[in-house]
């Protein structure tokens, strides 16, 4: 039940603050929250993970439909730990953000700007948290065994 969960709230709200960017800004344009530090810049990303390999749609559509069917069969089969769960849930919804965009507008909707970083989104920052907390939590295992 977490992994539906998580999956949903998440998804949610990648989708609805894409909405809210697209919406509210014209591609390009930046805006400071925080001046030198932060701000919200709308990139219509057409490559991977920060802008990587542009023009590859078909190979990240082909990977987030694999990413998210084999974690769907993977809850489905049998009951997960909570944390798995969540974390899979997180990776999954992640994945189905940046696919929606993918499907609907040819690119991915990007407004997280650092300056010194490439611009991401919610989907993006589920996917590499979830990565990390799996890592974590395999690595952790591993040595308890």
């Amino acid at each position: 039940m977490r992994f539906w969960l998580t999956m949903l709230l998440v998804l949610v709200l990648d989708q609805l603050s894409k909405l809210w960017v697209v919406h509210s800004f014209n591609p390009g344009e930046s805006r400071a929250v925080w001046d030198q530090v932060f701000y919200l810049t709308y990139v219509q990303n057409q490559g991977a993970a920060f802008g990587m390999l542009p023009g590859k749609s078909w190979l990240f559509l082909i990977g987030a439909l694999v990413v998210i069917v084999v974690l769907i069969i993977f809850n489905s089969r049998r009951p997960q730990p909570h944390g798995i769960q969540v974390i899979t849930g997180l990776i999954v919804a992640g994945a189905a953000g940046n696919l929606l965009d993918r499907v609907r507008l040819n690119y991915v909707v990007d407004f997280f700007d650092l300056g010194w970083w490439p611009v991401f989104n919610v989907a993006d920052i589920a996917i590499v948290g979830g990565a990390i907390l799996l890592v974590v939590i395999l690595f952790r295992d591993e040595k308890v065994s």
